[in-house]
């Protein structure tokens, strides 16, 4: 399911450090260089390039990409260097204090397992000294505030397994919920969608589609549009879904847009932060 394509043997980690540093020294950056090495190494293999940059060459590699990369090439790279829970944890801290712009922390906070949540909260409080729940109470509110803390909060199923009669029983309660009433029941929706698996919400939405001719989508459309894409959304979600589950969404793209996501890419971009973030798509189709 991930797009990441890996050399079928990497090199020892002291000689990515070898050749990146060559590619920092001289007049300007051997960008390319840099792009062939790190959008081609997963999160382990990055971990040790870093540990091997800082042992040889007495520097953080991070810092060093800072100065010599720049723009939203700089971002991306940046952002795809650590491991997928500090990343996370950056993103949320960011979303949340820095931007006050929610989005960013949304989508994390709701598409990963309880398992992860679990792990990026501990990880979150010892990097940033402070629990993730009271930065959402702080910087939250409303239906957004209880549906976040819900998510964090609740320990949720995360094998492939429904429950089909549950899962029926709540296309049916959502219903009522939402477009059967006049205005929306957000409790119920704040319950069943923080307390279901993946799998359990997916059979819900297919119920939902067979029984009321059209998709959940639609009712949440409603009540989360506006949304906007720009060049932050475009780099969190091919960063973060690169090494999960990036096939799944290029077809689901394709299927929408008729056209593929590597397309879409190409034409909204440019230059050396195009081909970072093509090299992490993979091949077009």
């Amino acid at each position: 399911m991930a797009t990441l394509i890996v050399p079928p043997i990497p090199p020892h980690p002291r000689d990515d450090a070898t050749q990146l540093y060559r590619a920092f020294k001289g007049f300007g950056c051997d960008t390319t260089a840099v792009i062939n090495i790190l959008a081609h190494r997963d999160a382990t293999q990055r971990a040790y390039i870093q540990q091997e940059y800082r042992t040889t060459y007495s520097e953080e590699l991070s810092k060093r990409l800072v100065s010599e990369l720049s723009g939203k090439l700089e971002t991306a790279v940046l952002l795809w260097l650590p491991d997928p829970a500090a990343r996370d944890a950056e993103i949320i801290r960011k979303s949340l204090v820095v931007d006050r712009n929610l989005e960013a922390a949304t989508e994390v906070i709701c598409s990963r397992t309880p398992s992860q949540l679990q792990y990026l909260k501990q990880l979150y409080h010892s990097k940033f000294g402070v629990y993730v729940e009271h930065e959402i109470e702080l910087n939250t509110s409303g239906d957004h505030k209880k549906i976040l803390l819900a998510y964090i909060s609740t320990p949720r199923h995360e094998g492939p397994e429904v429950d089909r009669d549950v899962a029926q029983k709540d296309a049916k309660v959502l219903y009522k919920a939402g477009e059967k009433k006049l205005g929306t029941d957000e409790k119920t929706f704040v319950q069943i969608f923080s307390q279901r698996s993946g799998a359990h919400l997916a059979a819900v939405s297919s119920y939902y589609q067979d029984m009321y001719g059209h998709s959940l989508k639609k009712v949440l459309h409603k009540a989360m549009k506006g949304m906007g894409t720009n060049d932050s959304t475009l780099i969190r979600v091919i960063v973060t879904r690169t090494e999960i589950d990036m096939q799944y969404i290029k077809a689901e793209y394709a299927k929408k847009y008729k056209k593929t996501l590597n397309d879409a890419v190409h034409s909204e971009t440019s230059g050396n932060y195009r081909a970072f973030l093509l090299a992490l798509l993979g091949p077009n189709h």
